[in-house]
């Protein structure tokens, strides 16, 4: 019994010999890779990566963002296919946060800008009607102003709008609704947007005035502007169809620099 008893003793010892052996063997192979060249190099990488991406957030939440415009309600001052640059921070200054109240996601918190938008800015902002989809409009009026719309002509606190020199009307027929609108005095903290393409733009005129907290930013420049297809026989694109990738991207190869509105690129927006 006894000699039973010291061989399951020593089989013990032995096995945590054993045992502590392997996690020194682990430990020095972990001290070993964390002093590494390639894990230092690796770890500086990932650094500076993640040093770019709060860069990114926060120059895309707080400074300048890009956006697309899609519809012609702006022309001739913005035109469809054309990317502009807004300033952020005129107007409101966002600062990216992770939150995780309704699970893991990212919001922000804001803070009062320079200057809130004046009648004549050109606006980013967020489309009230869903809260979602991002506008773009010229500030005619702000709140406790009056707007009117007489047979085309703006009027604000009774004077005319001062009409800016690409600001144009494309239908000569008078419509009720959208050439004769108002007088209506605009809600405190609120904005009254409209196109520059009077005729062709929805706007305030039908959905109602801006509320500051869908304010995005100023529109500033023109860093990019794609034009229409220079040819009919286009190729159609489809998201959904990798099959028409390939013809639509070597048609824009081959047509590149006919779509690009090169007198465009730089424009300052007033």
């Amino acid at each position: 019994m006894s000699s039973s008893s010291n061989r399951k003793t020593k089989g013990a010892s032995v096995r945590k010999a054993a045992d502590r052996s392997n996690d020194n063997t682990i430990i020095r192979l972990i001290k070993a890779l964390v002093r590494s060249p390639a894990f230092r190099s690796a770890l500086s990488m990932i650094k500076s990566l993640a040093i770019a991406l709060a860069g990114a957030l926060l120059i895309k939440y707080s400074v300048i963002e890009a956006y697309n415009v899609p519809t012609g309600s702006m022309e001739d001052t913005i035109l469809v296919g054309d990317f502009l640059l807004a300033n952020k921070f005129i107007y409101n200054v966002k600062l990216p946060m992770i939150s995780f109240s309704n699970g893991l996601h990212m919001t922000n918190i804001s803070f009062q800008g320079l200057r809130d938008p004046r009648p004549g800015d050109i606006v980013v902002f967020k489309y009230p009607g869903d809260s979602t989809t991002n506008y773009v409009k010229r500030c005619i009026a702000v709140g406790g102003q009056v707007v009117e719309v007489r047979d085309k002509k703006v009027f604000v606190d009774g004077v005319e709008f001062k009409e800016y020199p690409f600001g144009k009307h494309v239908d000569p027929n008078i419509d009720k609704r959208r050439d004769n609108f108002g007088p209506y005095k605009v809600p405190p903290a609120t904005y009254f947007m409209m196109g520059d393409n009077r005729d062709d733009s929805y706007d305030s005129r039908f959905w109602g005035p801006v509320p500051q907290r869908f304010i995005l930013g100023k529109a500033l420049v023109v860093h990019w502007s794609w034009g229409p297809p220079p040819t009919s026989n286009y190729p159609h694109w489809d998201w959904v169809n990798p099959l028409t990738w390939p013809p639509n991207l070597w048609y824009n190869m081959i047509h590149f620099y006919e779509r690009v509105r090169w007198e465009r690129l730089g424009q300052v927006l007033t």
